[in-house]
């Protein structure tokens, strides 16, 4: 019986290339819950690939401030894929130093 064939990645569907970042960046869920912090893993131009720390359930939709400086966008952003520890997020709006 022949092996089945793999997934195709997500790099293969998107319209600009990832980048390396590995940066820690702050979550804010927009309803007013608990602040938490995640691993920004790479990012493409408008989005993000996040990965939790420990028992983090990302919502929907967030606010990400990620340290440090560089080509990053802080921002509202909202998942698009979840793959557990991992989420891929799109860039919504900016904020107003990044727009």
């Amino acid at each position: 019986m022949p092996l089945p064939k793999p997934e195709k990645l997500d790099e293969e569907q998107r319209q600009s290339p990832r980048y390396p970042l590995e940066r820690v960046a702050k979550l804010e869920p927009p309803d007013g819950g608990r602040v938490c912090y995640c691993l920004v893993i790479d990012m493409s131009d408008g989005g993000v690939r996040l990965r939790g720390f420990g028992e983090i359930e990302f919502p929907d939709q967030f606010v990400l401030n990620i340290s440090g400086d560089g080509p990053a966008k802080d921002g509202t952003y909202r998942v698009i894929w979840r793959r557990d520890p991992e989420v891929g997020a799109r860039l919504v709006e900016p904020t107003a130093q990044d727009a």
